[in-house]
């Protein structure tokens, strides 16, 4: 991060504006709404500032900036048009260390204006660390839009029980899963509504009838991460991937999905590459028991589709075996990923009538496939972690019948700005990979679709620098 994101309380605390222009303005009443003093230092007022003054809203000091200006000062703003002004103001500022922001200026802050949605006691600010504010406000403008007005209701009602959540359950993961149910149940929706009594007595139901022992017990998530792209997540994966008090991961989910868990979940990484499993299987499943029955909400998380090649029916299993309770969230499996990326539809009237998911790799690293069934010209064959298995994969196939010339693809790191998709065919498959340097996460789709790449290719790949 660039900037820390924090919010001041500055109720009652003066703070300085320096400049009187539209611009000084328009900082003065945000400061305004936060219930600071506001002071504006400036030889001359906008008439916005002015009828601020007349009004008793604001005071004036109709001079030009001194560093005395600061004494007493909590935080400072300037927004004049003149450079060496906003300098001085910075200069003075830093050496008291007040606060300060220069207008336009990020090179002279230690603080930024975001743009902000105010749903009090609710904000949300958005910030582009001072580099490009009209995105931030489009961003803002986006948010305004998303979260209703009834949401600023919620937080005062929620924080009026604040106390007596507390008193009624002191241990702070049972409060936790507590809130998470009421700002998602029937006492949001009556709020949202406008029925802020009935919200208010169905609240005090609730916690009159809270069970921390209940609150309490564990459970596993099986969620999909999908193929890469965080923006191909479903929505109830995101949002038990904010509720999990631990997260197992693998080395197939990809770090921009890993950082929308929620901050504070413990994360453990259980990846398993070729020959090298941080964890054994049967180990991570009754790690994932032990978890739950310590009373955690655990998070599985695994890329592409927990029940394609995922492993997640294995896991279930042991969980289901235990009388841990789980949900399974499916996520779009890396095949559906890489051809859509790849503009390779996996079946296509005029080039293959069926299309197999296979794995490249099984139990003890051996590879036993029905080669015969899958050497059929009309059938596309995608195949799954099956880059150091290629040489093998095409001999087999070549040897029961599937033409040497064969369109082949690989596409490594799927649906991500990281995306390479190279193409050949069948014969040609292991050198194409050795040359080009691919490691997993990869997929080879095999099969005439591979034709179509040219064609119907949308997603730029990112330069490759072979």
């Amino acid at each position: 991060m660039d900037y820390f994101p924090v919010f001041f309380q500055l109720r009652d605390l003066p703070v300085l504006v320096v400049g009187g222009g539209e611009v000084a303005a328009r900082k003065a009443r945000l400061l305004q709404d936060a219930h600071a003093k506001v002071e504006i230092v400036a030889p001359e007022l906008c008439d916005a500032l002015r009828a601020e003054v007349a009004a008793g809203r604001m005071r004036h000091q109709p001079a030009c900036f001194l560093p005395e200006h600061l004494q007493e000062v909590r935080l400072v703003i300037a927004a004049t048009n003149d450079p060496a002004v906003n300098r001085a103001v910075f200069e003075a500022a830093e050496a008291q260390r007040i606060p300060v922001n220069v207008v336009d200026q990020p090179e002279l802050c230690r603080f930024i204006m975001p743009a902000i949605v105010d749903r009090s006691p609710l904000v949300i600010a958005v910030s582009t660390s001072g580099g490009v504010p009209v995105l931030a406000r489009h961003l803002r403008t986006r948010l305004e839009g998303l979260i209703p007005h009834g949401y600023g209701e919620l937080a005062k009602l929620a924080g009026s029980f604040r106390s007596q959540a507390k008193q009624k359950l002191p241990d702070p993961a049972s409060r936790r899963l507590f809130w998470e149910d009421v700002l998602e149940g029937t006492v949001a929706e009556q709020v949202f509504a406008g029925q802020l009594e009935a919200a208010r007595e169905t609240l005090t139901r609730q916690l009159e009838a809270a069970d921390a022992a209940q609150l309490q017990q564990g459970c596993v998530y099986l969620v999909g991460g999908g193929p890469g792209n965080p923006d191909l997540l479903t929505f109830r994966a995101l949002r038990l991937m904010q509720l999990a008090d631990v997260v197992l991961y693998d080395n197939l989910v990809a770090p921009a999905i890993l950082e929308l868990v929620r901050r504070d979940a413990d994360r453990v990484y259980v990846g398993k590459r070729s020959n090298n499993h941080a964890l054994p299987q049967q180990d991570i499943n009754l790690l994932m028991v032990e978890l739950a029955q310590q009373g955690k909400k655990v998070l599985r998380l695994k890329g592409g589709d927990p029940f394609i090649f995922g492993r997640g029916g294995e896991e279930i299993e042991t969980l289901a075996e235990h009388g841990i309770p789980f949900e399974v969230v499916p996520g779009i499996t890396s095949a559906a990923g890489a051809s859509c990326y790849a503009g390779i539809p996996l079946t296509h009237r005029d080039y293959a009538q069926a299309c197999t998911f296979v794995t490249g790799h099984r139990r003890e690293g051996e590879t036993r496939l029905d080669w015969a069934r899958l050497s059929h010209p009309s059938e596309t064959v995608v195949v799954y972690m099956g880059v150091a298995q290629a040489p093998d994969i095409c001999r087999q196939l070549i040897e029961h019948g599937r033409l040497p010339e064969t369109p082949v693809a690989v596409v490594e790191q799927a649906t991500t700005r990281q995306q390479r998709v190279r193409t050949g065919t069948l014969a040609d498959l292991p050198s194409l990979i050795e040359t080009h340097g691919i490691r997993s996460p990869a997929l080879i789709i095999i099969g005439d679709v591979v034709r179509l790449h040219d064609k119907l290719r949308w997603h730029d790949d990112r330069a490759d620098p072979l």
